[in-house]
């Protein structure tokens, strides 16, 4: 009996901390952000819908192709990651367009024996700008970014012989990242149909 007792006993102490727990989780969360941790996304939900036309190349960006591949992984990472769907601007709610301003190629270490680079890095400047098409906002400004940098790395030599082309993939990747957590809300603000 009092091995039963016991059972019980070490169930009930057990139940209540786990409502405890449960209740200290939930006092944290809270509708508005600047008061606590919230559910709310992260992302404006008056908007349904981005177009993401073709990016250009700057006048100096020489290498073919970089705006279709960097195009395709803003697209395929907005459908992903965002409440967004991509379509055409004729259906659109947004646009998000921009440009490839310039690219930087550079070694970061040779190899003492060959002279070949071993480390390469591939540095991005990219300008967008996220603009409202619906009717009565057409034209407004979002979001608009100039000189947007970030980087990649690759290793051309032995035994890994990666192209410049595997160091591309690895940068549209992290500028697609970057540009859709750009599309976030600002830390702090409640109302997401606040032009930011």
């Amino acid at each position: 009996m009092s091995l039963r007792l016991a059972l019980i006993f070490r169930h009930s102490v057990l139940s209540a901390f786990a409502l405890l727990a449960a209740g200290l989780c939930l006092a944290g969360c809270s509708e508005d952000p600047t008061r606590g941790y919230s559910m709310q996304s992260l992302f404006r939900d008056d908007i349904k819908s981005v177009s993401v036309p073709i990016w250009s190349r700057g006048q100096n960006v020489f290498r073919r192709d970089l705006e279709m591949g960097l195009t395709e992984a803003i697209s395929k990472r907005i459908e992903s990651a965002t409440p967004y769907k991509v379509t055409t601007s004729a259906r659109a709610d947004t646009l998000l367009e921009g440009t490839i301003d310039r690219i930087v190629q550079s070694p970061l270490s040779f190899n003492p024996d060959t002279g070949q680079p071993r480390e390469q890095t591939i540095t991005m400047f990219v300008s967008f700008k996220w603009t409202d098409l619906r009717t009565g906002k057409a034209g407004a400004t979002i979001l608009e970014r100039s000189n947007f940098r970030v980087s990649a790395t690759y290793l051309p030599s032995a035994p890994f012989d990666q192209t410049f082309f595997s160091g591309r993939e690895d940068l549209f990747n992290r500028l697609a990242d970057l540009i859709v957590q750009q599309m976030e809300l600002p830390m702090g603000q409640a109302d997401s149909a606040g032009v930011y």
